[in-house]
């Protein structure tokens, strides 16, 4: 088994909005913002090759979109998709599932792709999985949302029938929240749902060489977002993420977890360590160093 750090690029998105209510005169020194009050995040993704599978989670926001559209989002820097697979050995042809941890296009746009007039897979031999839950929120989206759920980035999708839907383990109850899902692709990957920045994203969990690796998705986009009040403006619920951040950072550091962050423009990853403040980053490192 190998895993693989795929960057696509990098976005800018605002400085305020990304820190919630943190001021700018304390996030500015994690994240120094532009004129513009914008500052860059990573479009990172993950690579799993395993048991005959070549697994991407993610794909970051694509390039099909309109000059208004990257007009808001400054889609920056040398990386791209295709140029780190090609880094690694693989083309698009070879991946084999795309795991979605949700649906927002900085995270799925590169899914589909435009040819001429059409919308069709970017990924033509693998099987796109989401879950039931989140594929619902994502299609009949709330007012608040439907900004970053692109139709054209998610029901050409559907139409292929290259969809599939992992199976959400209802039966533990209360305990759903940090509750283990098997993801029915490999058996080195299962899965955390939660709900506080979008309904059911998906948090996937990588055995490793004896470590267990948590794809942070949303719900820590960086290192940066450790600290339990730092939460974004764009989380639908923020009171849940805070409770959320509070179980899954108290499991990672007792057991020794490996984050990986999908939007930190320096670190990949990360392991935890408890302070006087609380739970903070130990030692940051590449995802190749494990």
């Amino acid at each position: 088994m190998q895993v693989y750090s795929i960057e696509t690029g990098k976005f800018k998105l605002d400085g305020g909005a990304m820190f919630g209510v943190v001021p700018k005169s304390i996030w500015n020194k994690l994240n120094p913002a532009d004129e513009n009050n914008m500052c860059s995040w990573s479009l990172r993704c993950l690579l799993i090759e395993d048991e005959k599978k070549l697994i991407l989670i993610d794909n970051g926001m694509g390039n099909k979109q309109d000059a208004k559209f990257f007009g808001h989002y400054y889609l920056h820097g040398d990386d791209t998709l295709d140029k780190s697979l090609a880094h690694h050995g693989f083309t698009r042809d070879d991946i084999t599932d795309i795991f979605l941890t949700h649906l927002h296009f900085d995270h799925c746009g590169g899914s589909i792709v435009r040819d001429g007039d059409k919308l069709v897979p970017a990924f033509k031999n693998a099987t796109y999985w989401s879950n039931e839950q989140h594929w619902k929120w994502a299609t009949a989206p709330n007012d608040r949302e439907k900004a970053s759920f692109l139709k054209e980035n998610i029901l050409p999708i559907q139409e292929s029938g290259q969809l599939k839907f992992l199976n959400l383990n209802k039966s533990v109850g209360e305990n759903l929240i940090l509750a283990t899902h098997d993801s029915a692709i490999t058996t080195n990957l299962s899965f955390y749902t939660v709900s506080g920045h979008t309904d059911a994203m998906m948090l996937p969990k990588i055995n490793y060489k004896g470590k267990t690796i948590v794809f942070m998705a949303d719900l820590l986009p960086s290192a940066a977002h450790i600290p339990l009040p730092y939460v974004m403006a764009y989380d639908m619920f923020p009171l849940i993420t805070l409770h959320e951040k509070k179980i899954f950072l108290t499991k990672a550091q007792q057991n020794g977890m490996v984050l990986f962050f999908e939007h930190d423009p320096l670190i990949e990853c990360c392991n935890l360590q408890m302070t006087e403040k609380g739970i903070r980053v130990n030692e940051t490192f590449k995802l190749s160093d494990l």
